[in-house]
Protein backbone atom coordinates (compact mmCIF):
# COMPACT_ATOMS: atom_id res chain seq x y z
CA UNK A 1 0.00 0.00 0.00
CA UNK A 2 2.90 2.28 0.29
CA UNK A 3 3.49 2.94 -3.10
CA UNK A 4 0.06 4.59 -3.79
CA UNK A 5 -0.34 7.90 -4.29
CA UNK A 6 -1.50 10.44 -1.40
CA UNK A 7 -2.22 14.08 -2.23
CA UNK A 8 -0.95 16.74 0.53
CA UNK A 9 -2.43 19.77 0.59
CA UNK A 10 -0.93 22.62 2.61
CA UNK A 11 2.51 20.62 1.34
CA UNK A 12 4.72 23.98 1.78
CA UNK A 13 3.04 24.48 5.12
CA UNK A 14 4.16 23.62 8.79
CA UNK A 15 1.67 20.36 9.14
CA UNK A 16 1.47 19.70 4.66
CA UNK A 17 5.10 19.71 4.26
CA UNK A 18 5.68 17.43 7.79
CA UNK A 19 3.50 14.92 6.03
CA UNK A 20 4.88 15.12 2.94
CA UNK A 21 8.77 14.43 4.12
CA UNK A 22 7.27 11.28 6.07
CA UNK A 23 5.29 10.07 3.07
CA UNK A 24 7.79 9.75 1.21
CA UNK A 25 10.46 8.73 3.45
CA UNK A 26 7.97 5.76 3.82
CA UNK A 27 8.00 5.45 0.32
CA UNK A 28 4.42 6.69 -0.61
CA UNK A 29 3.90 8.84 -3.44
CA UNK A 30 3.33 12.12 -2.47
CA UNK A 31 1.39 15.12 -5.07
CA UNK A 32 1.88 18.12 -3.19
CA UNK A 33 -0.70 20.68 -3.80
CA UNK A 34 0.72 24.31 -3.42
CA UNK A 35 -0.16 27.66 -5.30
CA UNK A 36 2.91 28.36 -5.46
CA UNK A 37 5.59 25.32 -6.98
CA UNK A 38 8.28 27.50 -8.09
CA UNK A 39 8.67 28.29 -3.67
CA UNK A 40 11.68 27.19 -2.36
CA UNK A 41 9.53 24.96 0.15
CA UNK A 42 8.04 23.15 -3.09
CA UNK A 43 11.12 22.75 -4.69
CA UNK A 44 12.57 20.97 -1.92
CA UNK A 45 9.74 18.54 -1.89
CA UNK A 46 10.35 17.79 -5.76
CA UNK A 47 13.77 17.48 -4.68
CA UNK A 48 12.05 14.35 -2.41
CA UNK A 49 10.18 12.91 -4.75
CA UNK A 50 7.28 14.32 -4.51
CA UNK A 51 4.91 15.48 -7.44
CA UNK A 52 4.24 19.28 -7.04
CA UNK A 53 1.53 20.11 -8.86
CA UNK A 54 -0.41 23.94 -8.85
CA UNK A 55 -3.80 24.10 -7.52
CA UNK A 56 -5.67 26.49 -4.84
CA UNK A 57 -8.50 24.91 -2.41
CA UNK A 58 -10.46 27.97 -3.69
CA UNK A 59 -10.13 26.75 -7.14
CA UNK A 60 -12.57 23.58 -7.71
CA UNK A 61 -11.55 22.97 -10.64
CA UNK A 62 -7.66 22.94 -10.40
CA UNK A 63 -8.56 20.70 -6.95
CA UNK A 64 -10.76 18.28 -8.41
CA UNK A 65 -7.85 18.07 -10.76
CA UNK A 66 -5.29 17.73 -8.04
CA UNK A 67 -6.93 14.97 -6.47
CA UNK A 68 -7.38 12.67 -9.62
CA UNK A 69 -6.26 9.10 -9.34
CA UNK A 70 -5.05 9.86 -5.56
CA UNK A 71 -5.46 7.02 -3.19
CA UNK A 72 -5.47 9.15 -0.19
CA UNK A 73 -5.72 12.99 0.44
CA UNK A 74 -4.33 14.84 3.80
CA UNK A 75 -6.24 18.23 3.94
CA UNK A 76 -5.32 21.03 6.31
CA UNK A 77 -6.43 24.57 5.71
CA UNK A 78 -5.03 27.98 7.81
CA UNK A 79 -7.61 30.22 9.08
CA UNK A 80 -5.11 32.87 9.73
CA UNK A 81 -4.98 33.35 6.07
CA UNK A 82 -7.91 32.53 4.80
CA UNK A 83 -10.09 33.71 7.24
CA UNK A 84 -12.78 31.47 8.99
CA UNK A 85 -15.17 31.85 5.90
CA UNK A 86 -12.57 30.98 3.56
CA UNK A 87 -11.30 27.85 6.22
CA UNK A 88 -14.50 26.50 5.39
CA UNK A 89 -15.33 26.64 1.88
CA UNK A 90 -11.63 25.39 1.24
CA UNK A 91 -12.55 22.26 3.45
CA UNK A 92 -15.66 21.69 1.79
CA UNK A 93 -13.65 22.59 -1.98
CA UNK A 94 -11.44 19.17 -0.99
CA UNK A 95 -14.33 17.16 0.71
CA UNK A 96 -16.35 17.56 -2.83
CA UNK A 97 -12.85 17.04 -4.60
CA UNK A 98 -12.18 13.81 -2.89
CA UNK A 99 -15.44 12.47 -3.23
CA UNK A 100 -15.78 13.23 -6.96
CA UNK A 101 -12.14 11.40 -7.47
CA UNK A 102 -12.94 8.03 -5.57
CA UNK A 103 -10.35 9.18 -2.67
CA UNK A 104 -10.22 5.86 0.15
CA UNK A 105 -8.66 7.31 2.65
CA UNK A 106 -8.69 11.45 3.73
CA UNK A 107 -6.86 12.32 6.71
CA UNK A 108 -8.33 15.87 8.05
CA UNK A 109 -6.28 17.66 10.62
CA UNK A 110 -8.66 19.68 13.30
CA UNK A 111 -8.33 21.07 16.17
CA UNK A 112 -9.77 21.26 19.66
CA UNK A 113 -11.72 19.44 21.60
CA UNK A 114 -14.46 18.34 19.02
CA UNK A 115 -17.44 19.23 20.85
CA UNK A 116 -19.54 22.52 19.45
CA UNK A 117 -20.23 25.24 21.27
CA UNK A 118 -16.69 26.93 22.51
CA UNK A 119 -17.08 29.79 21.50
CA UNK A 120 -13.22 29.29 19.86
CA UNK A 121 -13.64 30.14 16.13
CA UNK A 122 -10.95 27.84 14.54
CA UNK A 123 -12.57 24.93 16.24
CA UNK A 124 -15.97 25.70 15.30
CA UNK A 125 -15.26 26.23 12.03
CA UNK A 126 -13.50 22.82 11.78
CA UNK A 127 -16.62 20.79 13.21
CA UNK A 128 -18.44 22.68 10.05
CA UNK A 129 -16.06 21.51 7.51
CA UNK A 130 -16.36 18.22 9.08
CA UNK A 131 -19.79 17.38 9.52
CA UNK A 132 -19.39 18.23 5.39
CA UNK A 133 -16.80 15.58 5.13
CA UNK A 134 -19.16 13.21 7.24
CA UNK A 135 -21.83 14.02 4.93
CA UNK A 136 -20.48 13.16 1.93
CA UNK A 137 -19.67 9.87 3.03
CA UNK A 138 -15.72 10.11 2.72
CA UNK A 139 -13.38 7.21 4.47
CA UNK A 140 -12.39 9.79 7.01
CA UNK A 141 -9.79 10.03 10.05
CA UNK A 142 -9.55 13.34 11.96
CA UNK A 143 -6.81 14.09 13.51
CA UNK A 144 -6.78 16.91 16.74
CA UNK A 145 -3.19 17.75 17.53
CA UNK A 146 -3.70 19.87 21.03
CA UNK A 147 -0.81 22.17 20.57
CA UNK A 148 2.30 22.00 18.51
CA UNK A 149 5.57 22.38 20.70
CA UNK A 150 6.64 24.66 18.09
CA UNK A 151 4.60 27.47 19.29
CA UNK A 152 6.99 27.80 21.74
CA UNK A 153 9.97 28.50 19.08
CA UNK A 154 8.58 29.15 15.40
CA UNK A 155 9.14 32.56 14.99
CA UNK A 156 6.59 32.61 12.52
CA UNK A 157 4.27 32.25 15.61
CA UNK A 158 5.32 35.21 17.71
CA UNK A 159 6.60 33.31 20.57
CA UNK A 160 7.79 35.72 22.76
CA UNK A 161 4.56 37.86 22.46
CA UNK A 162 2.36 34.45 22.12
CA UNK A 163 3.68 31.28 23.82
CA UNK A 164 5.62 32.93 26.46
CA UNK A 165 2.94 36.19 27.21
CA UNK A 166 -0.38 36.26 26.26
CA UNK A 167 -1.21 32.56 26.02
CA UNK A 168 -0.34 32.10 29.90
CA UNK A 169 -1.74 35.66 30.75
CA UNK A 170 -5.08 34.24 29.37
CA UNK A 171 -4.93 30.71 30.38
CA UNK A 172 -2.48 30.23 33.30
CA UNK A 173 0.97 29.10 33.33
CA UNK A 174 -0.16 26.53 35.34
CA UNK A 175 -2.49 25.07 32.93
CA UNK A 176 -1.67 21.82 31.52
CA UNK A 177 -1.28 21.98 28.02
CA UNK A 178 -1.11 18.81 25.86
CA UNK A 179 2.09 18.87 23.32
CA UNK A 180 2.66 17.27 20.16
CA UNK A 181 5.50 18.41 17.80
CA UNK A 182 5.41 18.67 13.97
CA UNK A 183 7.67 16.00 13.28
CA UNK A 184 5.73 13.34 15.05
CA UNK A 185 2.32 14.62 13.31
CA UNK A 186 3.79 14.00 10.10
CA UNK A 187 4.62 10.62 11.33
CA UNK A 188 1.14 9.79 12.71
CA UNK A 189 -0.34 10.59 9.87
CA UNK A 190 1.49 7.98 7.24
CA UNK A 191 0.52 5.57 10.36
CA UNK A 192 -2.92 6.33 10.08
CA UNK A 193 -2.86 5.89 6.07
CA UNK A 194 -1.09 2.61 6.36
CA UNK A 195 -4.42 1.07 8.65
CA UNK A 196 -7.23 2.19 6.92
CA UNK A 197 -9.09 -0.46 8.48
CA UNK A 198 -7.64 0.72 11.95
CA UNK A 199 -8.49 4.59 11.60
CA UNK A 200 -11.13 4.96 9.27
CA UNK A 201 -13.76 6.68 11.25
CA UNK A 202 -11.28 7.40 14.07
CA UNK A 203 -11.50 10.78 15.78
CA UNK A 204 -7.77 11.20 17.58
CA UNK A 205 -6.75 13.62 19.42
CA UNK A 206 -2.83 13.79 19.73
CA UNK A 207 -0.71 14.23 22.18
CA UNK A 208 2.78 13.16 23.13
CA UNK A 209 3.30 14.91 26.79
CA UNK A 210 1.38 17.16 28.84
CA UNK A 211 3.04 20.40 30.45
CA UNK A 212 2.05 23.52 31.83
CA UNK A 213 3.63 26.67 30.55
CA UNK A 214 5.68 26.85 34.06
CA UNK A 215 7.01 24.03 33.55
CA UNK A 216 8.25 24.36 30.20
CA UNK A 217 9.63 27.49 30.79
CA UNK A 218 11.54 26.20 34.11
CA UNK A 219 12.79 23.60 31.02
CA UNK A 220 14.04 25.95 28.63
CA UNK A 221 15.98 27.87 31.02
CA UNK A 222 17.84 24.41 31.96
CA UNK A 223 18.41 23.58 28.68
CA UNK A 224 19.21 26.88 26.79
CA UNK A 225 20.73 28.11 29.35
CA UNK A 226 18.32 31.16 29.55
CA UNK A 227 14.96 31.97 30.30
CA UNK A 228 13.22 32.19 27.08
CA UNK A 229 12.50 35.47 25.30
CA UNK A 230 9.38 37.16 26.39
CA UNK A 231 7.84 40.73 24.90
CA UNK A 232 4.74 41.29 27.19
CA UNK A 233 2.26 42.83 24.46
CA UNK A 234 -1.15 44.20 25.78
CA UNK A 235 -4.18 41.63 24.89
CA UNK A 236 -5.99 43.87 23.14
CA UNK A 237 -3.26 44.87 20.60
CA UNK A 238 -2.48 40.84 20.42
CA UNK A 239 -5.61 40.63 19.13
CA UNK A 240 -5.73 43.52 16.89
CA UNK A 241 -2.13 41.84 15.49
CA UNK A 242 -3.39 38.30 14.92
CA UNK A 243 -7.20 38.04 15.42
CA UNK A 244 -9.32 37.17 18.46
CA UNK A 245 -9.73 33.17 17.92
CA UNK A 246 -6.25 32.53 20.28
CA UNK A 247 -7.19 34.64 23.19
CA UNK A 248 -10.70 33.42 23.20
CA UNK A 249 -9.37 29.90 22.91
CA UNK A 250 -6.74 30.62 25.74
CA UNK A 251 -9.78 31.86 27.85
CA UNK A 252 -11.59 28.92 27.40
CA UNK A 253 -9.00 26.49 28.49
CA UNK A 254 -8.47 28.70 31.45
CA UNK A 255 -11.74 27.04 32.98
CA UNK A 256 -11.76 23.83 30.89
CA UNK A 257 -9.16 21.91 31.32
CA UNK A 258 -8.49 18.99 28.34
CA UNK A 259 -8.57 15.41 29.43
CA UNK A 260 -6.28 13.99 26.84
CA UNK A 261 -4.38 10.56 27.32
CA UNK A 262 -0.94 10.53 25.98
CA UNK A 263 -0.92 6.80 25.85
CA UNK A 264 -3.51 6.63 23.25
CA UNK A 265 -0.41 8.72 20.39
CA UNK A 266 2.38 6.96 22.04
CA UNK A 267 0.91 3.76 21.09
CA UNK A 268 0.45 5.31 17.74
CA UNK A 269 3.95 6.79 17.55
CA UNK A 270 5.89 4.90 20.39
CA UNK A 271 8.97 7.59 19.21
CA UNK A 272 6.73 10.40 19.91
CA UNK A 273 8.67 13.12 21.98
CA UNK A 274 8.13 14.46 24.97
CA UNK A 275 8.63 18.36 25.56
CA UNK A 276 12.13 18.08 27.54
CA UNK A 277 13.40 15.48 24.15
CA UNK A 278 12.04 18.21 21.45
CA UNK A 279 13.69 21.23 23.56
CA UNK A 280 16.75 18.84 23.27
CA UNK A 281 16.76 17.77 19.99
CA UNK A 282 16.21 21.52 19.28
CA UNK A 283 19.40 22.88 21.03
CA UNK A 284 21.41 20.44 19.74
CA UNK A 285 20.23 21.44 16.33
CA UNK A 286 21.33 25.02 16.85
Amino acid sequence: MADRLVAVTGATGRQGGAVARHLLAAGWRVRAITRNPGSAAARALAELGADVVRADLADPPTLREALRGAYGVFSVQNPMTSGLAGEITQGRNVGDAAAAAGVRHLVYASAGTGEPGTGVGIWESKLTVQAHLTALGLPLTVLRPMAYMELMSDRTFYPPMAAWHVMPTLMGGDRPVPWLCLDDFGAVVVRVLAEPARFVTADLRLASDVRTIDECRTMWREINGRRPRRFPMPVRLFEKFVGPDLPTMWRWLRTHPTDVDTADTTALLPEARTVRQWMLERRAAH
